[in-house]
């Protein structure tokens, strides 16, 4: 609970230092559609694999395409763990300014989730680190090497069954994540962002779940001083394999 803590003191002094000063924030809306697999190859590890495509929908625009492989234990009931790579094009945050190239960033990722059950309500609380290496660029074209940067994540999740059968099930999703930016070349930009999360999962049968879910991200621009408030609708299709 330490680490959470810790995150938590800097969020709340981030938005007290940026509150003493006036930022301009940009209104943007979005669509997220992730596609999930997990392959399961015993009952304690599984290698997990995220396709996840991101378009502004005014104008439409593309924002972000992302690729996450990792390999996750469970370790037991109450913890699970995973380590695992990201690589990601970004075409572009704001979609009335399009760049003739996208970015790219690979990033290595750990993470361990703790849960526990309060009456019918799951809980978890997941820490995660990811090491950073994004492509260099200037205004018209990708330079050569990479800077590094350190990001820290803390998500509570709460899970409700609204309903639930032999091999279908309907639950309510809600979380709060905050994330942290770390490394010597984080100046003015500590705080990240912060993300709140409401979606309901329909299971069709224990290898197919459906999730439509609400996700309101307000994240600090490299400035330090103005942010982005998006409003993210968020389709996701879950696939379970078993070997």
């Amino acid at each position: 609970m330490q680490f959470s803590k810790i995150v938590i003191v800097l969020f709340l002094l981030g938005l007290f230092a940026n509150a003493q000063t006036e930022k301009n924030v940009d209104h943007q809306s979005l669509l997220w559609t992730r596609y999930n697999n997990q392959l399961e190859l015993n009952e304690k590890w599984s290698i997990q694999t995220d396709l996840d495509n991101r378009i502004f929908t005014k104008p439409v625009e593309q924002n972000l395409f992302l690729a996450r492989v990792q390999l996750r234990q469970k370790w037991n009931d109450k913890i699970e763990w995973g380590i695992g790579g990201v690589y990601s094009q970004v075409a572009t945050q704001d979609p009335e300014v399009i760049k003739p190239f996208h970015g790219e960033e690979y990033r290595g990722q750990q993470d361990i989730t703790l849960k526990q059950r309060l009456g019918k309500i799951n809980l978890s609380h997941r820490y995660q680190v990811e090491e950073r290496w994004i492509r260099n660029a200037s205004q018209y074209r990708l330079e050569g090497g990479t800077s590094f940067y350190l990001r820290l994540r803390y998500k509570f999740q709460a899970e409700y069954a609204i309903l639930k059968k032999e091999k279908q099930y309907l639950k309510g999703i809600v979380y709060d994540e905050i994330l942290i930016n770390g490394g010597n070349k984080i100046i003015k930009n500590t705080f990240d962002q912060n993300r709140i999360y409401a979606a309901l999962q329909y299971g069709l049968s224990p290898a197919v779940a459906l999730e439509l879910g609400y996700l309101n991200s307000y994240q600090e621009k490299s400035n330090g001083v103005d942010y982005y408030n998006r409003d993210i609708i968020r389709f996701s299709f879950f696939h379970k394999l078993k070997i």
